[in-house]
């Protein structure tokens, strides 16, 4: 059931467990336990957190995608005010509203479709009477915001480098000029110019519209640059968080990670 939309929050959780079917780890099964946090909308937060920590996996079920084996098994969250445990009929206007990146998006795309049926995917998927020549404009343009070179829409994926398929799976979750975007490794790999675009263009967004980010990963440059909040994941539970990556502060008995701060 949707609740109704706070209009100063994009994301909340309570208490949030989320379990992987055949995954058990000391005696559970849940790959996120108990996690409370607040995305307050046109503001950026970052998910660290080592390899298994249940980074991706949170991302995957705030963003309503359709990732076999996860399951919300205890509290709930609510990302534009609607509830992402048993969303219904609200799924599809979850995943309108939200942009998700997932980890890996680029080296996923689909190798039979073209650049920009790809990156047009979100609209002809919802409406195939759709003004082409004003959709191939929109892609053009995203494209180029990205710095993604001329004559990339008319190519597959297997044409294109790993950082041009990432720049590519971004440009898709941004067509429909997301309220929230979810973006999992959203710049590794990149070189610096390519980094530089995709940064700008999250900003941009922030400072146009308000869209607010959840960025997932351990890029800590990126963090600072965004001026992003942090919360830090162990083993599926919040161990740490801060405004910034200079201002954290950890929970009792869980001990700093000097290395993941560092990275």
């Amino acid at each position: 059931m949707s609740r109704r939309r706070d209009t100063d929050v994009a994301i909340r959780c309570i208490d949030l467990s989320v379990a992987r079917a055949g995954v058990r780890s000391a005696g559970s099964d849940r790959v996120v336990d108990g996690v409370d946090f607040c995305l307050d909308r046109a503001k950026i937060l970052a998910i660290l957190g080592s390899t298994g920590s249940g980074k991706s996996s949170l991302a995957a079920v705030l963003a309503g995608a359709d990732e076999t084996g996860l399951a919300v098994v205890g509290g709930d969250a609510w990302v534009e005010g609607i509830g992402v445990r048993r969303p219904g009929r609200a799924h599809r206007a979850l995943t309108y509203h939200v942009g998700y990146h997932a980890q890996g998006a680029g080296a996923s795309l689909p190798n039979r479709l073209t650049v920009d049926e790809i990156v047009g995917s979100p609209i002809s998927a919802r409406d195939r009477r759709v003004n082409k020549r004003a959709l191939a404009m929109r892609t053009a343009h995203l494209l180029d915001e990205l710095n993604l070179p001329l004559g990339t829409a008319t190519k597959f994926p297997y044409e294109l480098s790993a950082g041009m398929r990432q720049r590519v799976a971004l440009a898709r979750a941004l067509m429909l000029d997301p309220r929230v975007l979810i973006a999992d490794d959203l710049v590794a790999n990149l070189d610096v110019q390519a980094r530089a675009a995709v940064i700008a263009a999250v900003r941009r967004r922030r400072e146009g519209y308000g869209m607010s980010t959840l960025l997932v990963g351990n890029d800590t440059a990126a963090v600072r640059e965004l001026g992003a909040d942090v919360i830090v994941l162990r083993a599926g539970h919040v161990v740490a968080s801060g405004q910034g990556l200079d201002d954290i502060a950890w929970s009792p008995g869980a001990g700093p990670d000097r290395r993941l701060l560092a990275s």
